[in-house]
């Protein structure tokens, strides 16, 4: 059995065993305090960076980042073996960081300048394939991984997504009917991946701490959709279902501007029920129903 090298001693203080300088030290010297504006919250703990790596398994793999920052998640899938990591970042103060540790990890780190919502990531990977390991910014981590649920073709250019987000929101992807946390981002993570929470991290790993619990997620990716719908069609169903989960479907889908009885009649849905008692697969019958309603002449 392969054993573990003994630890380097710059990890205690901040460092890799590459010898690049400590994460502090880099954000002091190039000033890279967090901004708000941008939902920052660096993660410093080299430990938990690598065992978020771990968890990703990036061994060999390409690996697309998301909001890098100083780099410290960068270093630890390097430092796992990453066969490439494809770093995507917006704050143009992180980039020299970035560089510094392109430079440790020769022809391993590419860094990409740009906003992630507006990445083609199949059209940057030229029909490879990559898996996503990120601590996403908060402002935009749902928005990135509707994006990425909603992919198309199907399987996309990701095996799996893993990914830091507040706990409240972790809990949702993997929520059932009937409970409070069931709702759009649960039918929409469990239509097409796995989802599975794997470890909390408390506040006071990051700079600056948020105001609450972060949770890794990670999705696994299904070869193909539990049950047949389009992605935005069901999107746009099931928003309307939650848009106002207090009342009956009958009422709430009223917004999608057909009339909601033959659709709820169709789909072997009760009017007098609720989205939150709605499972998966009567929501894709759902969608199904309102695509066949919305493309008929009479439509």
């Amino acid at each position: 059995m392969r054993q573990s090298p003994p630890p380097h001693p710059s990890l205690r203080e901040g460092g890799t065993a590459d010898n690049l300088p400590p994460l502090r030290e880099v954000i002091a010297r190039l000033g890279l305090s967090a901004k708000k504006s941008l939902g920052q919250n660096f993660l410093l703990d080299l430990n938990l960076t690598g065992r978020i790596a771990r968890a990703a398994e990036p061994h060999g793999k390409t690996i697309i980042e998301v909001g890098p920052g100083p780099g410290g998640l960068a270093r630890a899938l390097l430092a796992e073996g990453a066969a490439r990591v494809i770093a995507i970042e917006r704050d143009e103060r992180a980039i020299p960081a970035l560089e510094e540790i392109a430079a440790a990890y020769p022809g391993r780190l590419e860094i990409i300048a740009a906003d992630a919502l507006s990445i083609d990531e199949a059209a940057l990977l030229k029909d490879a394939h990559a898996e996503v390991v990120a601590n996403l910014p908060y402002n935009i981590g749902t928005a990135l991984l509707i994006k990425w649920l909603k992919a198309e073709p199907w399987p996309p250019w990701f095996s799996r997504l893993t990914l830091l987000f507040q706990r409240e929101v972790a809990e949702r992807f993997i929520a059932a009917p009937n409970t409070e946390a069931y709702g759009r981002l649960s039918i929409l993570a469990q239509w097409r991946t796995t989802p599975r929470l794997l470890f909390d991290i408390s506040p006071r790993a990051f700079t600056p701490p948020p105001k609450v619990t972060s949770s890794l997620v990670q999705f696994e990716v299904l070869l193909s959709p539990r049950f047949p719908a389009d992605a935005d069609v069901l999107e746009r169903v099931v928003a309307a279902g939650f848009g106002q989960r207090r009342k009956m479907l009958r009422q709430s889908l009223k917004s999608l501007g057909v009339p909601p009885e033959p659709l709820l009649q169709a789909a072997a849905i009760e009017g007098t029920a609720r989205a939150e008692t709605v499972t998966l697969e009567k929501f894709c019958a759902l969608a199904r129903a309102y695509a066949a309603a919305t493309s008929s002449p009479a439509g």
